[in-house]
């Protein structure tokens, strides 16, 4: 008897600390209870946030508080209930989250504004180079690199025994150094400059490659020029969007734009002084600057004294009178030396024009010669 009697009230009250200890705050009633009912677990059962138990109430305007002020609270008391220890440390992490999340939005702000500063945006960037010439409410654009460049893209005038020849040049120095083709001024006697802005110069020739098809001319009395930025042609990719800038047919600052169809493009051209002077002629009665390329001839002939270096093809126009003017990216960086165009024919200046192919020195060939020329060499 007395063992049931004791089995009978086991189940008819929780008695003992483990039942007391898995819930504090209940008070279990002293009816009698289902004997079929299985006795409560020897173990304390998983922590659950259970409807007879929460925290003091609060309103929900000030849990943002609680919440911020918990970062200067005391670490949770180990002997409190596992559930609200946990709620308290989600109010940190809660916030350290918050803080990360707005910390990578100004990041990302900041990124942004680098990247605004500093114009490196990608999508009408040339992978040629990062410097940017054009202000960045024109960038990408044809007109922008026109008027960011122009100033710096001269046309000269060469006049020698055997007639006077027409090109173009590029300033790379505020006193008047200008990079041009050897074939412009191949034997000139008198050159004169004319800049975007009108005035004219009287120039010397400084040095020359004829080997490169390079010159560099200084003009006298000058100052305060509009200098272009040279580029690095190295990173220059097949399908970039290029301008060209010079004088064809004597038409200063003509403007045209295209691609660039190709790279290291082997092409020809002769290094005599007297073919020079079959580039473009004032009257408008010479020939394009004859070359080579691919094994044929094209412009003239290109007689026996030869060099071949290696070029950017470009589908942007050029005829007669471009030599020498600039090949300039998107950034307004001057990443080639027009050098070459194929003429639809060779026979008859009056049908001489662009067809799509024209080449130019890379830039890259140009900056390894400028201290060759300007020490006044004249290979």
């Amino acid at each position: 008897m007395t063992e049931s009697f004791r089995r009978s009230g086991e189940y008819e009250t929780p008695q003992g600390h483990e039942p007391q200890s898995a819930y504090p705050q209940q008070h279990v009633a002293s009816s009698p209870v289902n004997p079929e009912w299985p006795p409560p677990p020897a173990y304390e059962p998983p922590t659950v946030q259970q409807p007879a138990y929460q925290e003091p109430a609060q309103t929900p305007q000030a849990q943002p508080g609680a919440t911020a002020t918990l970062l200067a609270e005391p670490p949770a008391d180990p002997g409190a209930p596992s559930h609200q220890r946990r709620k308290r440390a989600k109010g940190p992490f809660a916030l350290l989250a918050a803080v990360a999340i707005v910390a990578a939005a100004i990041g990302g702000g900041t990124a942004y504004g680098i990247q605004e500063l500093t114009s490196s945006d990608s999508a009408v960037t040339s992978s040629s180079t990062s410097t940017n010439v054009v202000p960045s409410s024109a960038k990408g654009t044809v007109s922008g690199v026109a008027a960011a460049v122009s100033p710096s893209i001269v046309e000269i005038n060469a006049t020698s025994n055997a007639g006077s020849s027409t090109g173009s040049g590029v300033i790379i120095t505020s006193d008047g150094e200008i990079i041009t083709n050897n074939h412009v001024i191949a034997g000139a006697s008198a050159i004169k400059v004319s800049t975007s802005d009108g005035k004219t110069y009287t120039a010397k020739v400084v040095g020359t490659d004829s080997k490169k098809d390079l010159a560099l001319i200084k003009l006298e009395n000058a100052s305060g020029l509009k200098t272009a930025t040279l580029g690095d042609s190295a990173g220059v990719r097949v399908g970039d969007q290029v301008v060209a800038i010079g004088s064809p047919e004597g038409l200063t600052g003509t403007v045209t734009s295209g691609i660039v169809s190709a790279l290291n493009r082997d092409v020809t051209v002769a290094t005599e002084e007297s073919q020079g002077q079959q580039q473009q002629q004032g009257g408008g009665n010479g020939g394009g600057w004859p070359f080579q390329f691919g094994g044929q001839e094209f412009n003239g002939d290109t007689g026996t004294s030869t060099t071949t270096y290696k070029a950017l093809q470009t589908d942007a126009s050029l005829n007669p009178g471009n030599s020498g003017g600039a090949l300039i990216d998107m950034n307004g960086n001057i990443i080639g030396i027009n050098s070459a165009m194929y003429s639809a024919s060779s026979s008859s200046s009056s049908d001489a024009g662009s067809a799509g192919l024209g080449f130019a020195i890379p830039i890259n060939t140009v900056k390894s010669d400028l201290a060759t020329l300007r020490s006044g060499s004249t290979s």
